[in-house]
C-alpha cells in the first residue's frame, strides 16, 4: 500500500523512523533480548589531539577531551544504537561516575539493566585514554565487585550474547546460555600469561563465532599470516573472524566452507577507542539479520570506521543516521569505484531517508554533570 513504512522501519510514539534489522524474524515467541552481555563498565576519560606519548617529567596538554561509559558499555551502547534489543549485566558503584554511567546507558540508549546493580560502598573503576598517532595508551584502576554481584549463573533469554573470554577462567553463563539456544559470539583479550593456549579458553566451545585479531589469532594457532590462523580456528569454533586493522577483515565459516575478506574504509581517526566493540556489535547485527558473510563485514568494518571519528568508546558508536549519511555522502561524491560502491549496495534496502532519533547522537562530553535533568 502506498505510503506504508518498509517492514525495517518503526515508528515511535515521537513520529521518529527507527530501524529494526531484524523485523522480518520477529515472532511473538522470541526471547525478550536480542543479545545479552556481561563485564565491566568503566567511566572513561578520554584525552585526543595529542602530538605524542606524555614524556616523563614533563606536561601534556591535549586539545581535546571527552568523558562516557566505557568497558563492555562500549559494545552494549554500539548494538543498541543498531537497533537490536539489548540487555546487560554489571556492577555500578553508588558514585557520581556509576551514576552518571547508568543513566547514560539505561536512559540514553534505552538499554535494559535489569540483570545489574548498584554496588554500595563500592567505586566506579576508571580509565584514562590517550590517544596520539592513531593508536592509544591507557591508564586504569579499579577493584573486582563482591562476588555476589558478578554476572548471574542463569542470564536471561536472549538470541545472542557476546562473551569476553579470559585464558583459565570459567564463565558458567555461557554453557547455560549456550544450552538455552542463544548463539554466542566471542572475543578475546591480550593473554598476559604468554602461554596462548586455547584449550585455556573454556567457554569457546558453545560458541557459534570468535573474533580475535590478527596477533592474537596468530599467536593462539601459530599461524605464520592471519588468514591462516583464521582457518586454523575452524577446527574449534564454527566460525571464525580475523581483525586485520588497515587492511580489512577476513572470515571462514567452517559449516559452508564460505570465506569472504573485506579491505578496512580509510579514514581519519580521532580516537579508536572502542573500535573493536563496534565492529563486533556490526557482525553481531548482520548475523542476527541472516546477511551474506561478505555484507557482516563489510557494515562491521563500517561501523568501526565511523566510531574512531568521534570522541570515546560507548558513546562513539554510530547509529543509523549515520550510516545512512555516509551512504548518501559516498554515493555522491565524484570518482567513486563502482566495485567499492556495489561492495556496500545492500545498504540501499535498510538506510532511512530520514533521521531514526535526534541527530547528531549523544557523544562524550568533557565535564560529567552538564546538561543533568535532575
Amino acid at each position: 500500500m502506498a505510503g506504508e513504512e518498509p517492514e525495517h522501519l518503526t515508528r515511535t510514539a515521537r513520529g521518529r523512523v527507527q530501524v529494526d534489522p531484524l523485523a522480518a524474524l520477529r515472532t511473538p515467541a522470541d526471547p525478550p533480548w536480542d543479545v545479552y552481555l556481561t563485564g565491566t563498565v568503566f567511566l572513561d576519560i578520554i584525552f585526543t589531539g595529542l602530538d605524542s606519548a606524555p614524556v616523563r617529567g614533563t606536561e601534556s596538554w591535549a586539545r581535546g577531551m571527552g568523558s562516557s561509559p566505557g568497558g563492555v558499555a562500549n559494545m552494549a551502547a554500539a548494538l543498541a544504537r543498531l537497533g537490536l534489543r539489548t540487555s546487560l549485566a554489571a556492577a555500578f558503584g553508588d558514585d557520581h561516575y556509576g551514576e552518571y554511567c547508568w543513566d547514560a546507558l539505561h536512559q540514553g540508549e534505552g538499554i535494559d539493566l535489569g540483570p545489574s546493580r548498584t554496588v554500595p560502598g563500592w567505586h566506579s573503576p576508571v580509565t584514562v585514554s590517550m590517544a596520539y598517532e592513531g593508536e592509544r595508551t591507557m591508564v586504569s584502576h579499579g577493584h573486582e565487585p563482591p562476588p555476589e554481584e558478578t554476572a548471574p549463573d542463569f542470564p536471561p533469554r536472549a538470541r545472542a550474547a557476546v562473551a569476553s573470554l579470559t585464558p583459565g577462567r570459567t564463565a558458567p553463563w555461557i554453557a547455560e546460555a549456550a544450552r538455552a539456544g542463544t548463539r554466542i559470539f566471542a572475543d578475546v583479550g591480550w593473554d598476559d600469561t604468554g602461554a596462548w593456549d586455547l584449550s585455556a579458553l573454556t567457554g569457546l566451545r558453545h560458541c557459534e563465532a570468535f573474533l580475535p585479531n590478527a596477533a592474537e589469532a596468530m599467536r593462539y594457532t601459530g599461524a605464520d599470516c592471519p588468514r591462516a590462523a583464521a582457518h586454523a580456528l575452524t577446527e574449534h569454533v564454527p566460525l571464525a573472524v580475523v581483525t586485520l586493522g588497515s587492511e580489512g577483515a577476513y572470515a571462514v565459516d567452517r559449516r559452508t566452507g564460505e570465506t569472504a575478506e573485506v579491505p578496512a574504509i580509510a579514514v581519519e581517526a580521532l580516537d579508536p577507542t572502542g573500535a573493536g566493540d563496534v565492529f563486533v556489535a556490526g557482525f553481531v547485527t548482520g548475523t542476527l539479520a541472516g546477511w551474506p558473510l561478505a555484507d557482516r563485514l563489510a557494515f562491521a568494518g563500517l561501523t568501526a570506521a565511523l566510531s574512531v571519528q568521534e570522541f570515546g568508546g560507548s558513546l562513539s558508536a554510530p547509529g543509523w543516521s549515520e550510516i545512512g549519511a555516509w551512504w548518501r555522502r559516498v554515493q555522491s561524491a565524484p570518482g567513486q569505484e563502482p566495485m567499492a560502491l556495489g561492495r556496500f549496495a545492500f545498504l540501499d534496502g535498510l538506510v532511512p531517508e530520514v533521521l531514526d532519533r535526534p541527530w547528531p547522537l549523544r557523544r562524550a562530553v568533557p565535564t560529567i554533570g552538564f546538561g543533568r535533568s535532575r
